[in-house]
């Protein structure tokens, strides 16, 4: 039996990115935690691996080993460890076995994808701005560079577009291990200070920086990058890229999109935005009307309650706040009592303004509160907030009848 501790794996992507199938002799196997399904699983070590593990921001590959899915591949101490989705509850894996493994190849392409078009724009970024890449994360779903400096909009365009240029250049990788004399004399980016020897990835001309990871050969296979978003992010930039496969897809989804809605809006896609525009405006215009409308319903109602009645209340539908404010105002000229407007159902509860220009609402407020559970409040002379009661039960409370 083999002391899996005195064994480092022999890592086969960093000799050949493209190398998708491979054999290796099993240096450990153990059950591992179940997947997130329950289902168990084993840990197993090799003496050599195609499979990259997660590592400098880079989500691990995807796979199968002896005909059991990889899940998971991880590295500590010099060791992969690849974890392997059982089919049942026994598995017929022991110490030296030889097994064959094959990565998903369509994932591990889009990753390198993604990674070299990473490299290329922070390359470009540092060569203009000198600022670092901070942060690098590249997963199935997103593929985010965090910079520790403000680029102008203007600024990530051109970058955008000198990246693509170096794409359709087709200019080689070059990836090599290097020692700390051989490096004494490069310059390259590296986010940490890094002993012993060193794999470097360089594109000519445009970026050298240390890393683990996977690469294309040449610039040409990334196909496009794409920048979707900049945001602010600890006094710099987070911006999320896109590259290839990836990068299709997304105008694919984009371009179906705009069809769509251009459809809709029985228009030419290069006149959705000013078509939307128009029917925005046209939005607010119909919405200050309508607010207008109600604020003269409700106080056309509320003129139809005698000015003898101490109290008034009016109940609608729907309103908006500034209608409701303004109904009430209007009743309180009227009434020397509690004046409210409750807008809703019994089913769905009441939105309410109650104003009086001579009592406490917050009496009310309080009232309502303590009977129905009332959320809101205010200041003497206005409340507002929610109730959910009946319009009888809300009725009595603003008279003062409240059991």
């Amino acid at each position: 039996m083999r002391d899996a501790s005195e064994v480092k794996t022999i890592k086969r992507y960093e000799e050949d990115a493209y190398q998708a199938a491979f054999d290796a002799v099993i240096v450990s196997v153990q059950e591992a935690a179940g997947g997130k399904d329950g289902t168990p699983c084993l840990d197993v070590v090799l003496d050599q691996t195609c499979f990259f593990p997660e590592e400098g921001g880079q989500s691990p590959d995807k796979g199968v080993i002896a005909g059991m899915d990889v899940v998971d591949v991880r590295i500590r101490g010099g060791e992969i460890h690849h974890v392997l989705k059982m089919q049942d509850a026994e598995h017929p894996l022991t110490e030296g076995d030889r097994v064959h493994g094959m990565i998903d190849w369509p994932h591990r392409f889009s990753n390198m994808q993604q990674h070299s078009g990473e490299h290329l724009f922070s390359g470009i970024v540092h060569r203009r701005f000198g600022f670092e890449n901070k942060g690098f994360h590249l997963s199935d779903r997103e593929v985010t560079l965090d910079f520790d400096g403000v680029i102008p909009e203007d600024a990530i365009r051109e970058i955008e577009q000198e990246v693509n240029e170096v794409i359709w250049r087709n200019i080689p990788s070059e990836i090599r291990v290097t020692t700390p004399e051989e490096r004494a004399d490069l310059v390259y980016r590296s986010k940490l200070d890094l002993d012993g020897d060193v794999r470097i990835v360089t594109f000519p001309g445009v970026d050298s920086c240390a890393c683990c990871a996977p690469h294309v050969r040449r610039t040409g296979e990334i196909g496009v990058l794409k920048v979707i978003s900049v945001i602010n992010w600890k006094g710099g930039v987070r911006i999320s890229i896109l590259c290839g496969g990836r990068a299709l897809a997304y105008f694919r989804e984009a371009h179906a999109i705009v069809a769509q809605t251009a459809g809709y809006l029985t228009t030419s896609p290069d006149q959705i935005y000013p078509q939307v525009v128009r029917l925005k405006e046209e939005t607010r215009r119909m919405e200050a009307e309508l607010r207008k409308a109600a604020s003269e319903k409700l106080i056309r109602e509320a003129l139809l309650i005698p000015d003898e009645e101490e109290h008034a209340a009016v109940f609608a539908e729907a309103a908006d706040g500034a209608a409701m404010r303004a109904a009430v105002s209007a009743m309180t000229e009227r009434h020397s009592g509690y004046c409210g407007v409750f807008c809703g159902s019994e089913a769905d509860g009441y939105t309410f303004v109650i104003g009086s220009a001579k009592s406490d609402c917050r009496v009310i407020s309080s009232a309502l509160k303590e009977r129905f559970g009332a959320r809101g409040g205010g200041k003497p002379d206005m409340v507002q907030g929610f109730v959910k009661a009946s319009e009888h039960d809300v009725r009595s409370v603003l008279a003062g009848r409240a059991e």
